[in-house]
């Protein structure tokens, strides 16, 4: 009874530290998620005038032609994958290559990853990998989105691959989080409604256009870079606010279990008094 008593003393001093670093890191989260969904905001209004302003020129231009919207035999698409550098982050990264074998099924792709995790994922499986120079999301800054963009749009150029996609993962809440592919090449303008004025563009509307590509896709992947980070720290949040919730539970029960066998070891005690001390006086 006491080795038990011993044993549960020992499980609950350890569920006691795990709850301890769970509860740390669920503060963590919490921090860096606050900043995240901050970059999220700011990050929108830019890709958004940049899709808009291209939807424009291809739109009030009858005449108009670039090689980023002509639409080819798919031989080869691109993938950028965005996932996280670390898990303990629920379903987070699970969820997104999950997604990608589904859409890549039978379909010859290569992947630019970026992030730990997606670096790990397409290199172990001997899937055809662009460049590892994005090992981290954490460190990726907004000049490292336009080499990005730099590398996919020369690619794109040269013939390498003929579709261009970009997946992340869109932040809800911190409950719900959902991976998703975003075609970037070709380009497909938005529709307007109504008539549209001709616009003319110097030097020219096709030289305009493919000058403003690079910095759409390089805000194209800036943004769904900031909605991928917003969602692993919503995920880690929500899984470390789960895991000290049930260390919690636990601790109740084996605190449960100990008195249960505390008590019974006073009993068994008492017992055994009172039978020496009978016995003594027969």
């Amino acid at each position: 009874m006491m080795a038990s008593m011993k044993d549960i003393k020992l499980r609950i001093k350890s569920v006691q530290s795990t709850m301890q670093i769970t509860r740390a890191m669920k503060l963590v989260a919490s921090s860096r998620l606050r900043r995240a969904q901050q970059r999220v905001t700011e990050s929108r209004p830019y890709h958004e005038t940049l899709s808009a302003t291209l939807s424009d020129i291809a739109n009030s231009n009858s005449d108009f032609t670039s090689m980023y919207m002509q639409k080819r035999e798919i031989k080869k698409k691109l993938y950028i994958v965005f996932a996280g550098d670390r898990g303990l982050a629920g379903g987070y990264n699970s969820n997104m290559f999950r997604m990608i074998e589904a859409e890549t099924k039978g379909e010859s792709c290569c992947f630019l990853p970026v992030g730990k995790k997606a670096l790990e994922y397409f290199t172990k499986r001997g899937r055809e990998v662009v460049t590892d120079a994005f090992p981290l999301v954490g460190e990726i800054s907004v000049s490292d989105c336009f080499e990005m963009a730099r590398i996919v749009c020369k690619g794109y150029v040269n013939g390498d691959y003929d579709e261009i996609h970009v997946a992340g993962t869109v932040f809800k809440s911190v409950m719900s989080q959902i991976p998703v592919t975003t075609q970037l090449l070709p380009f497909t303008p938005k529709p307007v409604e109504g008539h549209r004025e001709v616009i003319l563009y110097e030097p020219g509307s096709a030289e305009t256009f493919n000058a403003i590509i690079p910095e759409y896709i390089a805000g194209m992947i800036y943004s769904v870079m900031c909605e991928s980070s917003a969602s692993e720290q919503g995920a880690r949040r929500m899984a470390m606010e789960n895991a000290t919730n049930n260390a919690s539970d636990m601790l109740d029960t084996l605190s449960l279990h100990y008195n249960r066998a505390r008590q019974a070891a006073i009993t068994q005690e008492i017992t055994e008094i009172v039978s020496g001390a009978a016995g003594s006086e027969g």
